[in-house]
């Protein structure tokens, strides 16, 4: 009933707002979503940060992530600005707040409000029905998942963001809670902010039963710790640290060495 309700108002809101011609993301992940909803030719400008797409590779570049070169944004003239909080910092996010061009912000901490985010930019664009169907998809896709993986006790898991300094990704990050869609549980869940800095020692008092990294350096760094060692895996790509669609296709390759067996 409630997503029901939800992809009313989405409608009704679509038809009050112009949709948008001239597009300028500032994430790689929200380009994306602009991209599955058969949207790119609406994009006059993107923050760049890692490897483009080709389908993107003529679109003039905006900077790079906490660069956001401003005179080349009000150059191209959009009139619709994609937001995610972190890819610009505070001074610059306030400054493109009073330049008077519609601004959506996306920072979705969970599964659920990506979708509900997908629909939202989709009305933005005059895509309404596009982001119904892709929100469904990625909803079926999710429930598919979940049934497929589900654990009576969840795996405990520490997954890894960097090594030196050690970081990890608190509760209220989304790949937290995309680890629940493969029946495990982030070990440090309990802390709020989305990247924080944590110990060896409390990650070995902790004692997760798996150990997710993002590449072989990482991988080596715990050989230090034998017993560790033999509980890390290495996360198949970088997908899950896109929230767009593509993000639940890196997490069904995600469960698979989560739990491979299944």
């Amino acid at each position: 009933m409630m997503r029901r309700w939800l992809a009313l108002l989405l409608l009704a809101l679509s038809a009050q707002v112009l949709a948008a011609e001239r597009v300028v993301s500032l994430a790689p992940s929200l380009s994306e979503i602009v991209m599955e909803l058969g949207a790119a030719d609406l994009l006059v400008g993107v923050l760049d940060g890692g490897e483009r797409p080709v389908a993107l590779a003529q679109v003039p570049s905006v900077g790079r992530y906490g660069q956001l070169d401003m005179e080349r944004l009000l150059s191209l003239k959009p009139d619709l600005i994609l937001l995610w909080p972190g890819s610009v910092g505070p001074a610059q996010r306030e400054q493109l707040q009073r330049l008077n061009i519609p601004v959506y912000i996306a920072e979705p901490h969970n599964l659920e409000q990506l979708t509900v985010q997908v629909q939202a930019i989709a009305a933005r664009l005059g895509r309404a029905d596009a982001g119904q169907q892709l929100a469904a998809q990625l909803r079926q896709r999710l429930t598919e998942l979940r049934r497929r993986y589900r654990r009576a006790e969840p795996l405990r898991v520490f997954y890894q963001v960097w090594n030196s300094p050690l970081y990890t990704v608190g509760g209220g990050q989304i790949i937290s809670d995309a680890l629940t869609v493969c029946g495990a549980r982030n070990v440090f869940d309990d802390l709020n902010l989305p990247a924080p800095q944590v110990s060896i020692e409390s990650v070995l008092q902790r004692n997760p039963e798996m150990i997710l990294v993002s590449d072989q350096a990482q991988m080596d760094a715990w050989k230090a710790w034998p017993t560790m060692a033999e509980r890390v895996r290495q996360v198949p790509d970088k997908g899950l640290e896109r929230p767009s669609g593509q993000m639940l296709e890196a997490l069904g390759r995600l469960c698979r060495v989560i739990a491979p067996d299944l």
